[in-house]
């Protein structure tokens, strides 16, 4: 019998923006195994309603406590801003975000502090207020980055538009002469190099996903729940179309994935069977 500490961590995004989160995990954590889910077939999570956002979260935790996960990692910034306090209550499993971590890191460092996220996330206004509770002296803009998410779903890292798209982004933020950036948005690290190019080099950027894996370890540590067995072959699935995600995945992951899709209904609501209350609280 599988022991718990050796069960999967479960992570999931929208695409393939959570792979950050993955790759810290890699880093930090060797010797867990883990489950990614990507809900391509719903992409972008940013422009979609607080309601849809929780109804896509719920089918997601269903389906990952019924492939016998031992924590969940929301390794998408829509989803912690607007589901995660919720759905914290209503199962039994640690479930993390990625906000509350990466505003610690962030007041850590400065006290102008830009964010750039999703149109949802920044509408939430979740990391001015995790910022703010921490230290209400500091001082936050959030900045709507619609277009960002599309463009790396499309592999369009290093073009024109794209350098035209992040100088327009970023210019609010440089007018008010930020000391520290944030990713709001797990995506966003894989544009590091143009936003980089556009910062000033005193301006430090904040990535979330190094922050939410170091929590992850603390969190199993003090639940006794740590691997200390080799870690299995990472389970990759999508709700969208595998050969997609395999193929712009790999030049993060340095290998070709294989994918498995988890299909929907019309309605939404996932084919793959499984106990829809497994792990929800009654």
């Amino acid at each position: 019998m599988t022991k718990k500490s050796e069960l999967r961590i479960g992570l999931f995004d929208s695409g393939v923006g959570g792979l950050t989160v993955l790759r810290e995990m890699y880093r930090q954590m060797p010797t867990e195994s883990l489950l990614y889910f990507a809900d391509s077939a719903r992409l972008p999570y940013g422009t979609r309603s607080p309601q849809e956002i929780l109804r896509f979260v719920r089918e997601i935790l269903d389906w990952m406590c019924s492939q016998d996960v031992k924590m969940i990692i929301m390794a998408c910034n829509t989803s912690s801003a607007l589901a995660l306090e919720i759905v914290r209550k209503e199962y039994d499993i640690p479930i993390l975000g990625v906000i509350l971590s990466g505003a610690k890191a962030a007041v850590k460092r400065g006290r102008r502090i830009g964010v750039i996220a999703t149109s949802a996330t920044a509408k939430s206004q979740a990391y001015s207020q995790a910022i703010k509770e921490i230290n209400p002296q500091t001082q936050v803009w959030e900045i709507p980055c619609p277009k960002f998410v599309h463009l790396i779903e499309q592999n369009q890292l290093y073009t024109n538009y794209t350098r035209q798209v992040a100088r327009q982004y970023l210019q609010p933020l440089l007018e008010q002469k930020i000391d520290t950036l944030v990713y709001g948005c797990t995506h966003y690290r894989h544009l590091e190099k143009t936003i980089r190019h556009l910062l000033p080099v005193s301006v430090q950027i904040i990535d979330p996903a190094e922050h939410i894996v170091t929590a992850a370890e603390k969190e199993l540590s003090l639940l006794g729940l740590r691997n200390d067995q080799c870690a299995l072959p990472t389970r990759f699935c999508v709700s969208g179309s595998v050969r997609q995600f395999a193929n712009l995945s790999q030049q993060w992951l340095g290998y070709y994935p294989q994918v498995q899709q988890i299909l929907f209904k019309p309605s939404l609501e996932m084919l793959t069977l499984y106990p829809k209350n497994s792990y929800r609280k009654i």
